[in-house]
């Protein structure tokens, strides 16, 4: 397919997206089903281009003076991937299946700017969702909201079990692999652009032989700030598809007793592969409705990656966001609340009930450590900002904290997805 096909097939997705209210996966996927025709490199720079335009939607639709598929699709083409509208003619010049091009918006988007637009447009977020931003990060919400709506990197974990940083970095050299700049066991591939694909890694035989796993940085320093030991007993509550589960297991060299549990079999389905693959020896999963009370106040660390909203993931799913709903967000909040709860009864006297979630948002953060508090007089809250300087040091970015209680990383603050950490002890 030629440009015009690429552009015209990216708009025809963003009306379904749009005029359906579905996600954009499966909107993509129909339209590669009804056009089979289309390459694999086809179908991954109509992706990029449909990602780009929902990861800016509201900023663009502000800039061309309009919120149709055309104004977003030609809009993200000039902001995003660099085209001018002289470049877009000439490609497009004898395309019959090309759309006409908007110039006369694109010629006004490139005098125009935010000075009369509302601040949650130029950040590019729902409007109800600027008061949580603006309360965690005072006068530079914009600019991190707004870090929220660029290309995401992918990011790769070393499972020191089988190997460690420098040998998959080699055996990765073709894809450009960089190490991670806080991780200590990361590596990079930084985010392409325009109808650049990212690398299929998991084809490769590093990954294979389990040498390594995709997870995202925060993710990373989340499991690395758990500070798991050799030896000890942990219960990893939410484990979901086993990605912390796995760096944790590392990090204790098979020693010690880890278990997985979630309370959905189909989450917890893609563990049993990965643990095969990755050489792990001391986890134990714990299905749905299994009796856990034998490893009540046994644990030294309990760690809770909470069910959220998932707003620091945006880059990676620009559609959630304009899909999140407020009642949404209240149903997550009870669900944090219940398995805080429900996790702390693990916790032995003198251990560890570890908090994290992959949201930006105070209400499913710190609101929670503190309302947990109150609730649950004999844990105390610690300083993950201490503990964050003393694993990482003071010479690299450091995450937001009002405190040095609790912490959150963002895309502009670490180069992260966004990502809370916060640790309270049990009394002994």
């Amino acid at each position: 397919m030629r440009l015009g096909g690429r552009i015209g097939a990216a708009i025809e997705v963003l009306q379904d997206i749009e005029t359906r209210r579905r996600p954009a996966a499966e909107a993509l996927k129909d339209w590669g089903l009804s056009h089979r025709f289309a390459g694999s490199g086809d179908r991954a720079a109509i992706g990029n281009l449909v990602h780009d335009a929902l990861r800016k939607k509201l900023s663009t639709a502000h800039l061309m003076g309009g919120a149709d598929a055309e104004a977003l699709a030609f809009g993200t083409l000039w902001r995003q991937w660099g085209l001018s509208v002289e470049q877009m003619r000439e490609a497009l010049d004898g395309d019959r299946f090309a759309p006409e091009i908007p110039e006369q918006s694109l010629s006004a988007a490139a005098k125009a700017d935010f000075a009369f637009a509302a601040p949650y447009v130029e950040a590019d977020i729902p409007d109800w969702t600027a008061d949580f931003f603006e309360e965690n990060f005072d006068e530079e919400w914009v600019a991190e909201a707004a870090a929220l709506s660029e290309r995401a990197p992918l990011d790769l974990r070393v499972n020191t079990l089988k190997a460690d940083r420098e040998k998959v970095r080699k055996q990765l050299a073709g894809v450009g692999v960089k190490p991670t700049a806080i991780a200590r066991r990361g590596l990079r591939i930084a985010a392409g652009k325009g109808a650049a694909r990212m690398p299929n890694v998991q084809a490769e035989p590093a990954f294979q032989k389990g040498w390594f796993e995709i997870q995202d940085e925060a993710s990373q320093i989340a499991a690395d700030l758990v500070f798991a030991q050799p030896g000890e007993q942990i219960f990893d509550f939410c484990a979901g598809a086993g990605g912390k589960t796995l760096a944790l297991s590392a990090a204790m060299d098979n020693r010690g007793q880890l278990h997985a549990y979630d309370a959905e079999k189909v989450r917890l389905a893609p563990i049993f592969e990965r643990l095969k693959r990755a050489g792990t020896r001391n986890v134990q999963v714990h299905a749905a409705g299994a009796d856990l009370s034998s490893l009540e106040a046994k644990m030294d660390r309990v760690l809770v990656d909470a069910p959220c909203t998932g707003s620091g993931t945006w880059r990676r799913n620009p559609d959630a966001k304009w899909r999140l709903q407020l009642a949404a967000l209240e149903r997550r909040l009870q669900e944090q609340m219940q398995v805080l709860d429900s996790a702390a009864r693990f916790v032995r006297p003198g251990g560890y009930l570890v908090y994290v979630t992959c949201s930006v948002f105070p209400q499913e953060n710190e609101h929670q450590v503190y309302a947990f508090g109150d609730r649950h007089s004999g844990f105390d809250l610690l300083s993950a900002g201490e503990v964050w300087q003393n694993l990482f040091g003071f010479d690299k970015a450091q995450p937001w904290s009002a405190d040095m209680k609790c912490i959150t990383l963002t895309p502009r603050a670490t180069g992260t997805d966004g990502f809370f950490f916060a640790v309270m002890q049990k009394a002994a």
